[in-house]
């Protein structure tokens, strides 16, 4: 190839034989758009300006992606290719397009001085692409380029990445499954032992999305004679594959940290939260290339190897929602029942409400029995009392107040000793 602008919608041509091109660009229909998928559709325009008349033998469009896996070997083992590394590489994407080639019988295209679009259109496979992705010994890319093809001088090309993402759905039955480890350990040497240190971990499904906090559930019992951290950490896992040979790659992404711990104490981690950063979504479907992840709780012990749980993780891109999995969160659970412990109450007391409002007058009229009011104290000794009775029962209460209706006019007070 001649010149290749990458990384940019335009790019300014070389003076002397290609003067004449201004300008050669690659621009997407939607330029907001991160990242493309299995299926979806990839449009665009190609762009050149010409500032005199242009001979053409054709403008291609090529879209390619492959995975590529290499790093260095070392002397005397098997080496695949000649630059003394191991190296492998896969294809997932090749397509090509032809913007504006050459009537029949004609062999070059005459363009005019001026700005010229060529518009483009293709479609990824339908089969799942592996997720754009750049790492330590390897990565997988795939990009957009146009060529333009002139006569006597050499062609002429600029290029696009193209980012490209495979969903995971963490919503699967697989990646809601709970995952629970547990181990003891003995601290100390030979007969020198001061005791175990025991730990259990739990997280309540295997999937998570990018920015989700991960409530972690642990019990840590210290029975040995040292002062233990407990702490926890996310770890990314590359692994490369070429020629047979694997090579690995770890690093941590993440971690928290607990509070010490005491010999002979215990302690309880009842949905500590460690949040995912931006990373890649794990990369399971690539055969050379693979990126895993896990939640490791281990506890720093001094003087001994630490002792250490790894949970598998799998970082995915269409987050949990929450329905269809008795596996819901205890956290959320937690939100709602205790919910009440929001409330609080009136700064004031409100009064009770009057008795007429709670017993209508039908209700009240139909539990007085009818006897007439006494007029005297003759008529009163005379009727029956089981009357006065019911009369009493269905009186209202007095009215509520907060001053007392009948204060007394001398504070009594009264000294009370006590004999020791």
């Amino acid at each position: 190839m001649g010149g290749e602008a990458t990384a940019g919608a335009a790019a300014p041509a070389e003076h002397g034989a290609e003067g004449r091109v201004k300008s050669l660009g690659l621009v997407f229909e939607d330029e907001q758009k991160s990242s493309y998928s299995s299926g979806e559709t990839v449009a665009g325009h190609v762009l050149l300006e010409t500032t005199e008349p242009l001979a053409l033998r054709a403008l291609r469009l090529e879209a390619q992606g492959r995975a590529r896996a290499s790093w260095s070997q070392c002397p005397g083992h098997h080496r695949l290719d000649a630059s003394g590394s191991l190296a492998a590489e896969v294809e997932y994407l090749n397509i090509r397009q032809s913007l504006r080639e050459p009537a029949a019988g004609e062999g070059i295209i005459l363009l005019q001085p001026g700005k010229h679009e060529f518009p483009f259109s293709f479609q990824l496979p339908s089969e799942p692409l592996v997720t754009s992705f750049t790492g330590k010994y390897g990565s997988i890319q795939y990009s957009v380029r146009a060529i333009l093809e002139r006569p006597v001088v050499p062609d002429q090309s600029i290029k696009r990445e193209l980012q490209v993402i495979s969903h995971i759905d963490v919503n699967t039955p697989a990646l809601l499954t709970p995952v629970l480890k547990s181990h003891e350990k003995m601290v100390g040497c030979w007969f020198f032992t001061s005791g175990p240190v025991s730990l259990s971990a739990k997280i309540e499904r295997k999937g998570y999305c990018n920015g989700e906090a991960i409530p972690i559930y642990a019990e840590i019992e210290n029975c040995s004679s040292r002062l233990i951290v407990p702490k926890a950490a996310i770890f990314q896992t590359q692994t490369y594959l070429a020629s047979g040979k694997t090579k690995t790659f770890r690093q941590m992404v993440a971690n928290v940290r607990g509070n010490h711990i005491a010999s002979g104490s215990t302690d309880t981690w009842n949905g500590k939260t460690l949040k995912i950063p931006p990373v890649i979504p794990s990369i399971l479907d690539c055969c050379i290339i693979r990126v895993d992840y896990s939640l490791a709780v281990y506890i720093h012990i001094p003087g001994a190897k630490k002792l250490m749980l790894e949970l598998p993780l799998v970082i995915g891109t269409i987050p949990y929602n929450g329905f269809g999995s008795r596996n819901s969160s205890v956290v959320s659970h937690f939100g709602v029942d205790m919910s009440w412990l929001t409330l609080t109450l009136p700064e004031h007391p409100e009064a009770p409400p009057n008795y007429a409002d709670v017993v209508s007058e039908e209700e009240f009229s139909r539990h007085i029995p009818p006897y007439p009011q006494p007029t005297d104290c003759q008529e009163e000794i005379c009727c029956p009392l089981f009357a006065y009775i019911q009369e009493f029962r269905f009186q209202p209460p007095p009215l509520y107040s907060e001053v007392d209706p009948h204060p007394g006019d001398i504070e009594e007070t009264q000294i009370v000793s006590f004999m020791l």
